[in-house]
């Protein structure tokens, strides 16, 4: 047993405290410094370092999971890939890669930077730091940045969500409600889109409410074709047919271009010049308006070939004359 004398020193060597430890080895030592330190690497040290052990395990334990997710969403939907599947699936393959990496860059960087502040918040209540001005500070600091950056957080939001959902991607052809044009960068903040015209516009992510996208998987070329009342219908759906199957047959279009050959689906609208014919035919995406250029090239040749002309306006003028010089 230690000397009731003894004790008595130790505890005045340990600041009047009561800490088992300091008593103990200022008991062996006799030193004042040496049992304070070993107290406090054992009471506080101790509680310090498992607190920093604990932050590490449970950030890795996050980017494992956010990893896991993110390659959950790397992993496109390749059920309609069309008539080329190996060149559509490494197309959305990559794609699907890219959107996963830039979201998994978001997620990791938010987390760490989460569980690090709490980490070190718990690190410095064990230095007997007064943590409460600290995080009163802090909440009144975030408040304010929340009142003055709601557009920013609506956008950093829109920018997780449209990368999760896969609603665009660069190089996409969107239309985003004030024009048309190709996606050229995506940010967490902002979209960059440039136009027919050259002009690049620079969206925010919140204001992108409604998107239409022409580019995803598949696009669907369209055109109507009009013909003279006077010819053969039947005979010119089944002409228009034919150059849409050797459009098909086509190593240049049928193989890089279209999805399946083009379909004729019959008469569209009886107009004051002609009657329409509807022709539809499925391709890659982003090239349809090319497809369509050149499925009208080769049904004009086709139908001039068989000879049936193009319609034009005309218009048929009846002159009566009101019936007192014996005129018509």
């Amino acid at each position: 047993m230690i000397p009731i004398a003894q004790q008595t020193g130790s505890s005045a060597a340990c600041a009047g405290g009561t800490s088992f430890v300091c008593d103990t080895v200022y008991g062996w030592t006799g030193n004042q410094v040496v049992a304070e330190i070993a107290a406090w690497f054992v009471e506080r040290g101790l509680t310090l370092v498992l607190i920093l052990l604990g932050g590490w395990l449970v950030s890795k334990a996050v980017k494992r999971a956010i990893d896991h997710f993110t390659e959950r969403i790397g992993r496109p939907d390749l059920r309609d890939v069309g008539r080329d599947p190996a060149a559509n699936e490494e197309a959305e393959l990559v794609r699907a890669k890219a959107r996963a990496e830039t979201l998994a860059v978001v997620l990791r960087s938010v987390a760490l930077i989460t569980i690090w502040a709490l980490t070190a918040l718990l690190a410095l209540g064990q230095l007997n730091i007064n943590l409460g001005p600290l995080i009163a500070g802090a909440g009144v600091v975030g408040i304010a940045i929340g009142f003055g950056a709601q557009s920013v957080v609506r956008d950093f939001l829109s920018g997780i969500f449209m990368m999760i959902e896969d609603i665009y991607s660069v190089g996409d052809d969107i239309d985003f409600g004030r024009g048309r044009g190709t996606v050229e960068r995506i940010s967490l903040r902002s979209t960059s889109i440039r136009t027919r015209q050259g002009v690049v516009w620079n969206v925010p992510n919140g204001k992108l409410d409604f998107v239409a996208n022409y580019s995803q998987l598949w696009a669907r070329a369209q055109i109507d074709v009009e013909v003279p009342y006077e010819c053969d219908l039947r005979e010119a759906m089944e002409v228009i047919r034919q150059a849409g199957l050797e459009m098909w047959e086509d190593p240049e279009w049928g193989e890089d271009e279209l999805s399946e050959p083009p379909e004729v689906k019959g008469v569209q609208d009886l107009a004051e010049s002609g009657i329409f014919i509807r022709v539809r035919a499925k391709t890659r995406p982003s090239v349809q308006w090319r497809t369509e250029r050149e499925l009208r090239l080769r049904i004009k040749e086709a139908l001039d070939a068989a000879g049936i002309e193009m319609p034009f306006p005309h218009r048929t003028v009846i002159i009566r004359g009101d019936g007192h010089d014996g005129g018509p």
